[in-house]
């Protein structure tokens, strides 16, 4: 990452910091751009350059190459649903006590805020879009195998991600995504 991205990236984590906390102290709806963009001590131009609509301050992540990345990783000679699981079990397990915090805080605000809860299903369309692309399907009968597939994945992993934060992080989050994912495809 040369320097820009990282002043780019440093300056996204803040505002969407900024964000995440006044929506869980003051509340998402009675929370305004203008007030994040306040307190993140930058322009309201700058909160939408980094994110283009109010539910992107709280969904917007960069897990989705990540995971992608890590799908590709597994052995191929595993199931479908394998390499997927251990894409996202890879990906749950990444970051810092901080960043799980954050995640927590961001997924609390999702479970609870309506606009949320409906604008994440088009994250979850991103995230199979992601991942039907990196596995490249080469027709259209495999493309639709590899995204039913991926979104039956996304689906238990959310179930998970909802018990993780319903016990406030306690669980390991990568073991709930094998159990939610172990129920699905080996019940």
């Amino acid at each position: 990452m040369n320097l820009r991205d990282r002043q780019r990236a440093e300056t996204r984590l803040q505002v969407q910091t900024h964000a995440v906390r006044l929506f869980t102290d003051v509340g998402y709806d009675a929370t305004t751009v203008a007030d994040v963009a306040a307190a993140a001590g930058v322009s309201a131009m700058t909160v939408y350059r980094h994110f283009p609509t109010k539910e992107d301050l709280v969904l917007y992540d960069e897990y989705d190459p990540v995971t992608a990345s890590a799908v590709l990783e597994a052995p191929a000679s595993l199931s479908l649903a394998a390499r997927i699981r251990r894409g996202l079990e890879s990906t749950a397990a990444l970051g810092t006590s901080e960043e799980k915090a954050f995640l927590l805080a961001r997924l609390r605000l999702m479970i609870s805020v309506p606009a949320l809860r409906a604008r994440h299903l088009d994250s979850q369309y991103a995230t199979a879009d992601a991942l039907v692309a990196a596995l490249g399907c080469s027709s259209p009968e495999e493309e639709f195998r590899v995204r039913a597939t991926t979104m039956a994945c996304l689906g238990a992993a959310h179930v998970a991600l909802i018990r993780w934060a319903e016990t406030d992080g306690e669980s390991d989050l990568p073991t709930l995504i094998r159990q939610a994912l172990t129920a699905v495809f080996e019940s």
